[in-house]
């Protein structure tokens, strides 16, 4: 009798294929939190580098926070930084090598707070250097302390009562401060909490990384993003509160586009 049994290799073709993980991944598991928008972030980069076959061509800088530990799962040449001087060492590195594709990655407690100088100079410079910017409002990896991105009322380890601004100031927006400095090309905010939001975030890396090769500034993306665990809430939980608050006060959408892009 005839063995009907399908074997895995004969269903594995291309043609059969949905997705696949990208080859710039590494096999290293990512040790994010369940539900946490790092681990999504990480894929589409991988996938826009092997997409547009710069994997030799690009240099990533990673600070201090949930981000330095993207050096284990993508199979690029990337440089730690010191906390918030992520952009200082994107600057000196494109610099130094003008034709490699250079990006920063950065949380909000590192590019907002200790790393405002940095961020800020540089865009007004008009570096030619990506700046993917993950906002999740809290400080998530040393304990879920208030941010500059925290939200008014919005409750952390150090606001347990949530942020008054009349002791804590005002959350800060960083992208509307970065979208109106001169040097900057192309910013733009977006999310990766639903499968619409990320397509969307990947065209919007995607453009950066093109409109890097320009030459014409600095190209700034931030997504925002949940804390699971830092929220204390279940996945699920936290893309709804997300969208229900954090996203109301941090809009998404392109904020600055090139002239013949509009």
């Amino acid at each position: 009798m005839a063995d009907d049994t399908i074997s895995t290799k004969e269903l594995i073709k291309e043609e059969n294929l949905v997705y696949k993980k990208s080859k710039i991944l590494t096999d290293n598991e990512f040790h994010y939190c369940p539900g946490c928008g790092h681990s999504t972030t990480h894929r589409i980069i991988a996938e826009i580098i092997e997409e547009m076959g710069i994997q030799s061509e690009t240099i990533g800088v990673a600070p201090v926070g949930c981000s330095v530990f993207m050096y284990n799962y993508m199979d690029v040449d990337m440089q730690e930084a010191a906390h918030g001087r992520a952009p200082a060492v994107a600057t000196a590195i494109k610099r130094l090598l003008p034709e490699k594709y250079v990006f920063t990655y950065q949380g909000d407690g590192d590019l907002a707070a200790i790393g405002t100088a940095e961020t800020i100079h540089a865009c007004n410079r008009g570096e030619n250097i990506t700046m993917i910017f993950i906002n999740n409002g809290i400080y998530g990896m040393t304990g879920g302390q208030m941010a500059p991105t925290t939200l008014v009322g919005m409750k952390s380890s150090t606001t347990p009562y949530g942020r008054e601004v009349s002791l804590m100031g005002n959350p800060i927006k960083m992208t509307d401060i970065i979208v109106n400095l001169p040097g900057t090309y192309f910013v733009s905010r977006q999310s990766v909490h639903t499968p619409a939001n990320v397509r969307k975030t990947k065209k919007a890396i995607r453009k950066a990384f093109e409109y890097q090769a320009l030459n014409k500034g600095t190209c700034f993306v931030e997504v925002v993003s949940n804390c699971p665990s830092g929220w204390k809430m279940n996945p699920v939980d936290s893309n709804k509160w997300m969208a229900d608050n954090m996203l109301p006060f941090y809009p998404l959408g392109d904020m600055k586009v090139p002239e013949d892009q509009d």
